[in-house]
């Protein structure tokens, strides 16, 4: 293994400065910012520690619902039957009746919108029978999309012992939702839902970025006692996107000061640039028994990341490969990876392919790199 090590790539000196960073601090116990453009965890504060989720968890309600939608086991115009269970919810509801047959669409909205405890119980029994079904279908579900900290027993975040998320797991959840389901995605910036004319005070979507114009367009807010005031987010501008993930707060009004906080760091602090250009060469491989020495190393596709307006140390960066290449090396073969180290971020790795082919060595250089080769072996090396 060689790793050449490269003080600073001559396109990352002109957009770096060597001045102390502004650390953000945030006031949630938990928070996970995540910038989706580029794939970059900007903040993980106890972001993988198990707790409440509120009507956070009502993401994965909806998520099984969209699958539902896209599998085609139901349309938006698919009528659900409500139960005594479900008429029976307290806290938020979107006032549902047994005689009532609301629409997917229906449910959809009164969930995002309403935050509607009824609407998830109706959700649940619609699509698995019963909630406890439901329950362990959710839980097995973000098994396999990698939330590892989660455990659902119910459909609506009703507060249980057993009823747990992570804020790494919620965001996880809101990039599956934003990624995965578009044509339905767009129901989270909804303001305004009002099933029956039944909720005049409910009827409005608590997401508190929602009419700041800074771009947000999703996704939950929750609270409990237990939970403090908690809220999953996200925002574009311009081409970026972040996705956030809060809890913890005192207040209402601390939840919606803090995600704007959030938002407004995220895009603020942190710019994204281009800093290798795909087929510019960024380093050199050594190349034994070829009829060329060395071979360029390119990146395969231009490198963009983010960049901290502002960072301590700058930015470094190394190239790692197992040498010497043996001969014949094929144009395009990936045989490298840059690692690039950015200030408070985690380390990007990027692979790195040949330049060009290099092809065997005729037998007079063969000879004379294998006779090189034994020298610095034997003699050249210092007598231990």
């Amino acid at each position: 293994m060689i790793r050449y090590l490269r003080p600073l790539l001559a396109c990352l000196a002109l957009i770096v400065a060597t001045l102390p960073a502004r650390a953000f601090e945030t006031a949630a116990t938990a928070a996970w910012v995540y910038d989706l453009t580029t794939g970059t965890v900007l903040m993980d504060k106890n972001a993988d520690q198990s707790l409440p989720p509120a009507s956070m968890s009502k993401l994965m309600t909806i998520s099984m619902l969209f699958e539902a939608l896209k599998d085609g086991r139901v349309t938006m115009e698919t009528e659900f039957a409500v139960s005594s269970q479900a008429k029976a919810m307290g806290g938020s509801t979107m006032f549902l009746q047994e005689t009532d047959r609301p629409t997917v669409n229906d449910l959809l909205h009164g969930i995002i919108v309403n935050s509607g405890n009824d609407a998830c119980v109706v959700v649940a029994e619609g699509l698995f029978g019963t909630e406890a079904e439901f329950a362990l279908k959710a839980t097995e579900r973000a098994r396999a999309m990698g939330m590892t900290a989660s455990t659902f027993v119910n459909a609506s975040g009703w507060p249980d012992p057993g009823h747990r998320m992570s804020m790494r797991d919620l965001g996880i959840l809101a990039v599956h939702l934003i990624e995965d389901f578009p044509e339905y995605y767009s129901i989270f910036s909804v303001t305004e839902f009002n099933y029956k004319d039944r909720a005049p005070d409910n009827r409005f979507n608590r997401n508190p970025l929602l009419k700041l114009g800074i771009g947000a367009d999703g996704l939950k807010t929750g609270h409990t006692s237990e939970a403090g005031y908690g809220l999953v987010g996200s925002a574009m501008q311009g081409n970026r996107r972040i996705v956030f993930a809060i809890t913890g707060l005192p207040s209402e009004e601390a939840r919606a000061e803090e995600a704007e906080r959030i938002v407004g760091w995220a895009f603020r602090q942190f710019s994204e640039k281009t800093v290798a250009k795909a087929g510019v060469r960024v380093a050199d491989a050594e190349v034994y028994l070829g009829n060329a020495d060395t071979v360029g190393l390119v990146p395969a596709s231009d490198v963009r990341l983010l960049i901290p307006a502002i960072v301590q140390d700058g930015v470094s960066a190394e190239v790692i490969y197992n040498g010497p290449l043996l001969a014949p090396v094929a144009k395009g073969t990936a045989v490298a990876e840059l690692i690039i180290h950015v200030p408070d971020l985690p380390d990007r790795t990027v692979p790195l392919v040949t330049e060009s082919d290099v092809g065997k060595a005729g037998f007079f250089r063969r000879v004379t790199s294998a006779g090189r080769s034994l020298y610095d072996q034997y003699i050249g090396s210092p007598a231990s």
